[in-house]
C-alpha cells in the first residue's frame, strides 16, 4: 500500500471512529445505511432504548421493531426516499426494551459526494409524551367548543322563551338576566376558572351546587334546609339543575313559602339504584287553593330542563300547606364520568 492509500485509510478510520464517538454522546438514536438502504450502524442510544443485541437490527431487521400497524407505512416511506433521494420523515411506534410501543419521529438525510448518494444518516426521537399531550389538548379543545355551543344554545332558548311571555321589556330582561346569572353560577361551580373562584363547599357534588344557588335566599339557618346524599356532578348536570332550582326559588320568593317571613323550604336529594331524586317542599307560605290555571314560563322551563336535557320526570303537588315538587333523573345524566 502506498503512502497516499495509507493516508486515505487512516483518515477514513479516524473519521468513522469520530463519528461513532460523536453519535454515542447524542441523546437521540442515530443510525446510518449504505446507499441502497442497508442499515449497518446504530449508536448506543438505539440499543439502550430497544434493548436488542448489537447487530440484530442490521440490514432490514429494523422494521420488525415497529408496531405491526406501522410497518408497511414505514417501509413504503423509506423506499420512496431511497428511490427519489428525498429526505425521510415519519412518525411510528417503536418497541422499547420493556415491550411498550412509543411514538417516535424518524428522520434521515442523504449524504452526497459529487451528486451521488454515498450514505444515509438518520435519527429516531422519542416524541411519545409530547404527542400524548398534544392529543389531550386537541380533545380538550373540541370538548370546550362543544360546551360553548351548548351554553349558547341554552341562552338562545332562554331568550326565545322570554320573548313569548308577553311581559314588558324591563321585567322580561330582569328575569332573563337572573336566569343567565344562575347559569354562570352553575358553570363556575362545575368548572371554576381559578383556585380563587372555586367554591369551597362540596365542589363537584350536587349538594355544593344547591348550597351555592340558594345562598341568596337564605336569611337564617332554618329558612332553607338542604339535605343530600353524595352525588357527583359536573357541567353536564349543573346547567339544567341550576335553571330548575333557580326557577323554584324565584317562584317561591314571589308567591310561595319564601315570600313569607315564616316560610321555609326543604330540598332533599337522594340516590337510589342509579336514579337521583330531588324533593322540593315548601311550608309556611300563603295558602294554596290549587294549581295555576296555566303554566307560566318558569314552569315550562323547568319541564324542558328536566325532561329534555336530563331525560327525567317531574311531578308537582299543589297542597294547601305548600308546593311539593319531585324530580327524578338518571344519575349518569348529571356527570359524564359515569357514562
Amino acid at each position: 500500500m502506498n503512502d497516499a492509500s495509507h493516508a486515505d485509510v487512516t483518515a477514513f478510520l479516524a473519521s468513522e471512529a469520530g463519528f461513532r464517538v460523536l453519535t454515542d454522546t447524542m441523546p437521540h438514536m442515530v443510525w446510518s445505511t449504505l446507499p441502497d438502504g442497508y442499515h449497518d450502524y446504530y449508536n448506543a442510544q438505539w440499543y439502550a432504548f430497544t434493548g436488542v443485541p448489537q447487530g440484530s437490527t442490521d440490514g432490514e431487521e429494523w422494521n420488525g421493531m415497529f408496531h405491526p400497524d406501522d410497518q408497511d407505512r414505514a417501509w413504503e416511506r423509506w423506499r420512496h426516499s431511497l428511490e427519489t433521494g428525498e429526505p425521510y420523515e415519519i412518525e411510528y411506534r417503536l418497541r422499547r426494551h420493556d415491550g411498550e410501543y412509543r411514538w417516535t419521529l424518524g428522520r434521515a438525510l442523504p449524504v452526497r459526494e459529487n451528486g451521488k448518494i454515498v450514505r444515509w444518516i438518520g435519527t429516531c426521537t422519542d416524541i411519545h409524551d409530547a404527542k400524548s399531550s398534544a392529543d389531550q389538548l386537541e380533545v380538550l379543545s373540541r370538548e370546550l367548543s362543544h360546551r360553548i355551543k351548548n351554553i349558547f344554545s341554552v341562552i338562545i332558548g332562554l331568550i326565545e322563551l322570554t320573548k313569548r311571555t308577553g311581559r314588558d321589556g324591563s321585567t322580561a330582561l330582569g328575569e332573563l338576566s337572573e336566569r343567565i346569572l344562575s347559569l354562570s353560577r352553575a358553570h363556575n361551580f362545575a368548572r371554576p376558572h381559578s383556585e380563587q373562584s372555586q367554591p369551597k363547599l362540596d365542589n363537584n357534588e350536587l349538594h355544593g351546587l344547591l348550597v351555592e344557588l340558594l345562598a341568596p335566599y337564605r336569611t337564617d339557618d332554618d329558612r332553607i334546609r338542604i339535605v343530600s346524599d353524595t352525588i357527583p356532578l359536573d357541567d353536564r348536570g349543573a346547567t339544567p339543575i341550576a335553571l330548575v332550582v333557580h326557577e323554584l326559588a324565584t317562584n317561591s320568593a314571589k308567591y310561595g313559602a319564601l315570600s313569607s317571613e315564616d316560610g321555609s323550604v326543604e330540598l332533599r336529594s337522594t340516590l337510589d339504584h342509579g336514579q337521583v331524586s330531588l324533593h322540593w317542599t315548601e311550608l309556611g307560605g300563603p295558602p294554596i287553593s290549587g294549581p295555576p290555571e296555566t303554566d307560566g314560563f318558569g314552569s315550562r322551563l323547568i319541564k324542558m330542563s328536566v325532561e329534555r336535557q336530563l331525560a327525567g320526570s317531574l311531578s308537582k303537588d299543589w297542597l294547601p300547606e305548600g308546593l311539593r315538587v319531585v324530580i327524578t333523573v338518571p344519575q349518569m345524566n348529571l356527570c359524564r364520568s359515569l357514562d
